[in-house]
């Protein structure tokens, strides 16, 4: 499961914005794979199943309803940065404390993504690739802080460079 949490991290990170399916079907099974191993004490393949099914039907869903799709990535990645970090912060693993979290942070992140487009795609799946990475390999404290900002600045800059490049062709 790291190895895929990586894998879908670094396209995130690298590509989020580019082919904006795939930042939702990411976006998607995170948050589904998430949500479900937080609230459903079973066995993983429940969580990563009910992770492929929100990511397929996310993805399909981005082909098919653009904007609202984008807004529904939006509202999946805020809602699972607010898990990955209000949780902890507030030790807020009890009852509904996480379902709410979840919402309040898609509810931000469907805002964002809305407001600017193009830089909110940049920064959420840029976000949410260095996290999944450095969830992956086990990166805590201190180091896994500086590695999620290294992570961070080098999704930014390369897909900010990509924009800037298309936006020339224009």
């Amino acid at each position: 499961m790291s190895l895929l949490n990586a894998l879908v991290g670094a396209a995130l990170l690298l590509f989020g914005r580019k082919v904006f399916w795939l930042f939702v079907a990411g976006a998607g099974f995170v948050a589904g794979m998430s949500l479900t191993s937080r609230v459903i004490q079973g066995p993983e393949w429940v969580a990563v199943l009910v992770g492929l099914g929100i990511g397929f039907l996310a993805a399909l869903l981005a082909l098919v309803l653009k904007r609202f799709a984008i807004g529904l990535a939006g509202f999946l990645v805020g809602g699972y940065l607010a898990l990955q970090f209000l949780t902890p912060l507030f030790s807020l693993d009890q009852n509904w404390w996480p379902w709410l979290a979840f919402v309040i942070g898609g509810i931000l992140g469907a805002i964002l993504v809305n407001a600017v487009l193009d830089w909110a795609l940049i920064g959420l799946s840029s976000l949410a690739g260095a996290s999944l990475i450095t969830e992956a390999f086990g990166a805590r404290h201190v180091a896994g802080l500086l590695v999620f900002i290294l992570l961070l600045v080098i999704g930014v800059a390369f897909q900010a460079r990509e924009l800037r490049k298309e936006q020339r062709k224009l």
